[in-house]
């Protein structure tokens, strides 16, 4: 049987490609151990700067495994299927690396709530995003319901859940949900080359400015402001800040250390 997750390298960069196309890229508990191992091999290695995750034929993913689901419930364990996309797509969020999601054709239900994790979603012209759990009686399990209406709104995201929908796109990079819009044929190249920009950044700069972002969001503004203050004043004392300043005066390009 063929690995789920097809793990390489570019250059900084860790690319964790999603590797059932056959299947519509869906996810199984074995797809989410995987990407968590390739999390933790990436997370421990001070050269890896960003992870982009991919996925491998027509689609990014169209949910989870509903014969996995079905054989689960059937034995009583479907709580743990639950629990261990939790963890995965939760991991992701608080991973210091930035992960950046490049998304082609369509990424539903299950799908929709893996690139909701990732920091920044990258999107080919043709991708088209939705939720399909109302569709089939089904209601979201992997944090959908609660990370959709955080990024688009409440009243958008009952409408996607409600009415099954695919959003196109142009729409969603509208909506708040996707960054950028690709040409088909050049999102991959586009999401190596937008990590790899990443990869020059200061690693530690990059994850006080994701924790700031993602811990203060659902703070009041006051305690969010004094998360930044306490934040900053650290991440300002490193010796990336003396890198940087030192390039800004000299005119040149800032070469920030592994760590």
């Amino acid at each position: 049987m063929s690995e789920p997750l097809a793990v390489s390298r570019h250059g900084a960069t860790a690319v964790l490609e999603l590797a059932r196309p056959e299947k519509f890229n869906c996810l199984s508990s074995a797809v989410h151990a995987a990407i968590e191992a390739a999390l933790d091999a990436a997370e421990a290695d001070p050269a890896c700067r960003a992870v982009l995750i991919a996925a491998q034929g027509k689609h990014f993913c169209t949910g989870a495994d509903l014969a996995e689901v079905q054989a689960l419930r059937g034995v009583g364990r479907f709580d743990e299927f639950i629990a261990q996309g939790h963890r995965v797509l939760c991991r992701l969020e608080v991973s210091p690396l930035p992960v950046v999601m490049a998304v082609q054709g369509l990424c539903l239900a299950g799908g929709i709530e893996l690139a909701l994790a990732g920091d920044v979603i990258l999107a080919a012209e043709g991708a088209k995003f939705g939720d399909q759990h109302a569709q089939y009686g089904l209601v979201p399990g992997w944090g959908g319901s609660q990370r959709l209406p955080r990024r688009v709104g409440l009243t958008r995201a009952l409408d996607l859940m409600f009415s099954a929908r695919w959003l196109p796109a142009a729409e969603a990079r509208d909506w708040g949900l996707v960054a950028q819009v690709i040409p088909d044929a050049g999102l991959r190249g586009h999401a190596l080359a937008y990590c790899e920009q990443l990869a020059t950044r200061s690693k530690p700069g990059l994850a006080a400015m994701k924790r700031l972002a993602r811990d203060g969001a659902d703070l009041p503004l006051a305690d969010a402001l004094a998360l930044e203050q306490r934040l900053a004043l650290k991440a300002m004392s490193g010796p990336d800040v003396d890198e940087g300043l030192a390039a800004f005066g000299e005119r040149r390009v800032p070469r920030f250390r592994d760590a």
